[in-house]
């Protein structure tokens, strides 16, 4: 019995056995614990929890213990649903309590809600994201000199923000000689909509003219003229490395897009849950750092629940606004993610860190200015990249 007793508090293992020597004198028979081996008082062991009657013979009482279990658990889970939506840093609060036995973990309950979140996108056939590639042609002027230019749509004489932009777009000639039209091309984004709902629509020519952007990039990097032979042949070797990379990946890309509005969904739905996952430590650090001063009340390990908390959040609102987004614009659906989510995170903070209104408000917008900027948005933006230069790694 002893190498299971070493395992254990010795002084609750020497308490229990003083009471089952007490029984014993007393002339009631105690046994052992199957599970630890110290002597078993009661229904359940006081060292490991085991109970004492695991209704080996009885089916019934499997069956019992069957949905017992089941329904405490739903009630847990019930409980934990409750408090992460409707009681703002509750869970967290739990934690730092010792109230650990009445809500869902918070690490489990964030795998949870991010298993149910892809689940249903991939039940309901959404995407998180697509983009719709549209057309613009630039418009043909002739010079009074008689050649052939055409308008930059993106030019805007009367806005002061666009006056860098040049007139007119470079000239571009195709084989026969003859200038070539100039397309320019835009996105629309969509939020959770169904896949396969939007479609960029390229007639031949607009096609071509995708094709054939490379050839303004050649003329680009061959604007410089090398004064010496050797010069000239690394130039030009230099000027088909880079027109190669520009043709993979930028236009690579553009072509991507065109052919399928999805292409950055997929690395979207496989690397959003990784990078949030890895996020949230950070989070938790901002949320530690401004909150030095109650250092000796709340160590790390409360702050990143509680930064578990706010990620978990975010995807049951990300649960709503894709429901949302079935009925209203995608603006307005936007605007109430972001919403919902300050509120509940303010609202959280309050109450697990017991501060004034003012200085609660101040550090959650620090903080969350700080984490936006400086980790999620250049998670999202390479995220974004991978799906658009073609994530080697998918």
């Amino acid at each position: 019995m002893s190498q299971y007793i070493v395992t254990h508090d010795p002084a609750a293992v020497t308490a229990v056995q003083h009471a089952a020597a007490a029984l014993a004198r007393e002339g009631i028979a105690v046994t052992t614990c199957p599970n630890c081996g110290v002597p078993l008082i009661g229904d359940y062991c006081a060292v490991c929890g085991q109970e004492k009657d695991i209704h080996r013979r009885s089916v019934r009482g499997i069956l019992h213990d069957f949905f017992e279990d089941m329904l405490n658990f739903d009630s847990r889970i019930v409980r934990t649903i409750v408090a992460l939506l409707v009681e703002p840093g509750e869970i967290a609060i739990a934690f730092r309590e010792g109230r650990t036995r009445r809500y869902v973990p918070a690490l489990r309950l964030y795998f949870f809600v991010t298993l149910i979140f892809f689940l249903l996108l991939s039940l309901t056939n959404l995407a998180i994201i697509q983009l719709e590639l549209s057309v613009t042609p630039a418009k043909a002027v002739q010079l009074a000199n008689g050649q052939v230019r055409y308008l930059n749509p993106a030019y805007d004489a009367g806005d002061a923000a666009l006056r860098g932009v040049p007139k007119y777009l470079p000239e571009r000639k195709g084989k026969d000689g003859k200038p070539e039209k100039h397309y320019m091309f835009d996105s629309h984004v969509f939020f959770f909509a169904p896949i396969g709902k939007y479609h960029t629509q390229l007639t031949n020519e607009e096609r071509a003219g995708l094709d054939n952007m490379n050839v303004e990039v050649d003329a680009a990097l061959g604007q410089a003229k090398p004064a010496t032979p050797a010069q000239k042949k690394k130039a030009e070797a230099e000027k088909k490395k880079v027109a190669g990379w520009v043709e993979r990946n930028i236009f690579g890309g553009i072509k991507r897009l065109a052919n399928d509005p999805t292409a950055l969904n997929g690395p979207m739905t496989v690397w959003i849950p990784r990078a949030l996952f890895l996020l949230m430590p950070l989070y938790a650090l901002l949320l530690a750092a401004f909150y030095w001063r109650q250092r000796k009340d709340y160590y790390f390990v409360d702050h990143l629940i509680f930064s578990l908390t706010v990620h978990t959040f975010t995807f049951v609102a990300l649960i709503g606004a894709a429901a949302l987004a079935q009925v209203l614009s995608g603006g307005i659906v936007a605007w109430l993610l972001f919403f919902a989510i300050g509120l509940y995170v303010v609202i959280g903070m309050k109450r697990f860190y017991h501060q004034g209104w003012g200085v609660t408000v101040l550090k959650f917008g620090t903080v969350s200015f700080l984490y936006t900027c400086f980790f999620l948005l250049p998670a999202l933006g390479g995220i974004m990249l991978l799906g658009f230069f073609g994530d080697p790694f998918g």
